[in-house]
């Protein structure tokens, strides 16, 4: 029986043709290794709803998952670019709103978001922040689902990386026990979730990512078997303001990067 604190609302992933997939052999200058130590930046914000917090962001009521992921790394991009953007409810679910058409007032418009829809929109047109401010992605691309080792080194890299899954039904249980997702072939999907990993606790077991205003531990086992798409944003806004580089990517490196990319 699903938690009704916490709702779902990845819509069911579509592969295009038109999709930038990026692979190693793509960067002139390689990814950096992964360090074998704790990495990331999942305290940066406290979890719960406080003012400074991750905050559930309406997650609980409605199915913005994808939305509120997106909020939550423009938080962690900014906050390390030294101009920190915060965003309430009332924001997401506006972008929510936005995008799919949610209206609160009838249920049955709580259909969730293609996160390739989402990642468009904040490519062109940006999420707003409480104070008003919106801040746009310069690209996204894709990378191969389950490419543990690829999702790390783009974490490690540009700061995070925005993870599909396929919710398993003991999900709402693990969370709350503070235990990492495990792979289990014979649980049942209840649904999609959008979620940011933004550290890892133990780069050969596990993940954390920002979901339901917390830290979510992800096994490597259930990644492997349960992601069924993996995005990477890249902005200068949020990763390279305030001269900052997130990790050994300067910006003209980036420029050429982004050169490259479609603009669809």
């Amino acid at each position: 029986m699903p938690n009704q604190n916490y709702k779902l609302g990845k819509r069911p992933f579509e592969p295009s043709p038109h999709d930038f997939k990026l692979t190693p052999e793509l960067l002139t200058t390689p990814l950096p290794p992964i360090p074998t130590r704790q990495f990331g930046h999942g305290t940066l914000f406290a979890d719960g709803d406080s003012a400074t917090g991750w905050k559930m962001l309406g997650n609980d009521g409605a199915g913005d998952c994808v939305e509120a992921s997106g909020a939550h790394q423009t938080m962690m991009f900014t906050r390390l670019g030294h101009h920190v953007a915060y965003f309430d409810k009332g924001e997401v679910l506006a972008e929510y709103s936005a995008v799919t058409g949610y209206d609160p007032s009838d249920p049955n418009s709580d259909q969730g978001t293609n996160v390739r829809d989402f990642l468009s929109y904040r490519r062109k047109t940006g999420m707003k922040d409480i104070n008003g401010n919106r801040h746009k992605i310069d690209a996204y691309v894709s990378i191969d689902p389950g490419d543990w080792d690829l999702m790390l080194r783009c974490v490690w890299t540009f700061g995070a990386a925005e993870l599909g899954i396929e919710c398993q039904e003991n999900i709402f249980d693990q969370f709350d026990a503070g235990e990492p997702l495990t792979y289990d072939s014979g649980a049942q999907i209840i649904g999609g979730h959008d979620i940011p990993v933004v550290a890892s606790r133990n780069p050969t077991k596990e993940v954390t990512a920002i979901s339901w205003g917390g830290r979510l531990r992800i096994s490597k086992d259930y990644y492997e078997h349960r992601n069924d798409e993996t995005w990477i944003p890249l902005s200068f806004e949020q990763m390279l303001s305030s001269g900052y580089n997130v990790r050994h990517i300067d910006k003209a490196t980036l420029d050429e990067m982004l050169k490259a990319l479609p603009t669809s």
